[in-house]
């Protein structure tokens, strides 16, 4: 139990089976899912993100391992979204083979595993892991939303600059985007929190975590899984296995190395983030599969992380 892998996945999977049991025995309720996951969704990860981004200094940050992590993810999401048919269902799973739960799992897995010095980096990672990621997903999923509507109702199909502008006005006011660019634009200030203000903002920061993943629980519980078991192994493998491999093939082709290269493979083998289970929850599209991808991608992640990194310390020397 002291291996860096299980120390940061136990605890995951012990609020995944919490919330399962929750489920199981009704302690809550299908008709209270919704509400839990507006609560996540419009409360507390807003309070997360704003919090978040308002110290981030971006001419402090290392730009080169980070911008060559989004290249990478953005390009396996434009891949999978076009090789599964440009529908909103194929960008919410291609957005759970690309986002990985970088603070619950990375943040104490990269700790015990490269110290301080690591950190340092993941968190460079993770002030624009989810501007970058989550404002993508929600610009590309406003755009085919908007598309997929206008087929249903058999109307004309608006035109482009029109759709386009409809889904940027939609991604800003947003409840991912919105905090992140506010938290952002706040730092630049160079002001900081007032303690009254930054205290209930980590507590309901600090709270997204657990509840995210015990609602992913809760909804297992009441989601038929085994229908759902082969497309959540799939996902999972194009997370945990081929997002780490195109991240090690670019770093090597592009001069990354060292503890960089290894943090950032480590970052792209982690299992799928629950911001991916409330975006499918948010568009209503591919809940029961991304439910299952989330709990499979976690439970493997014990047996697939030990393995990247024991490649990792066999392979890419630290210095």
């Amino acid at each position: 139990m002291d291996h860096p892998v299980f120390s940061a996945l136990i605890p995951v999977v012990l609020l995944i089976v919490t919330g399962f049991v929750a489920g199981k025995r009704r302690w809550i309720r299908a008709e209270a899912v919704r509400d839990l996951s507006n609560l996540v969704f419009l409360v507390l990860i807003q309070a997360l993100l704003f919090r978040t981004m308002s110290t981030v200094h971006i001419e402090r940050l290392d730009f080169k391992p980070v911008a060559l992590y989004f290249a990478v993810a953005g390009a396996l999401f434009g891949g999978l979204v076009l090789l599964r048919g440009t529908t909103s269902r194929a960008a919410v799973e291609a957005l759970a083979a690309i986002f990985s739960n970088t603070v619950m799992i990375g943040v104490p897995l990269v700790s015990l595993a490269y110290g301080e010095a690591g950190l340092v980096l993941l968190f460079t990672l993770i002030s624009l892991h989810a501007l970058i990621l989550l404002t993508l997903a929600t610009v590309v999923l406003e755009l085919l939303t908007a598309r997929e509507a206008a087929q249903r109702a058999d109307s004309d199909v608006p035109h482009l600059w029109a759709t386009v502008g409809l889904a940027v006005r939609n991604a800003i006011i947003h409840p991912v985007p919105l905090p992140i660019i506010a938290g952002l634009l706040f730092a630049q200030t160079g002001l900081t929190l007032p303690a009254v203000v930054d205290r209930p903002l980590q507590l309901l920061g600090a709270a997204f975590g657990p509840v995210a993943l015990v609602l992913v629980g809760v909804t297992l519980a009441q989601s038929a899984i085994g229908r759902h078991l082969r497309g959540a192994l799939a996902i999972s493998g194009v997370k945990m296995l081929l997002h780490p491999l195109l991240m090690a093939g670019a770093g090597l082709l592009f001069g990354l190395r060292g503890l960089p290269l290894s943090v950032m493979v480590l970052a792209a083998a982690l299992p799928i983030g629950a911001n991916v289970f409330l975006f499918s929850q948010r568009y209503q599209v591919a809940q029961g599969l991304i439910t299952a991808s989330v709990a499979a991608s976690t439970l493997l992640g014990l047996g697939s992380l030990s393995v990247v990194m024991w490649l990792l310390a066999a392979f890419v020397p630290q210095h």
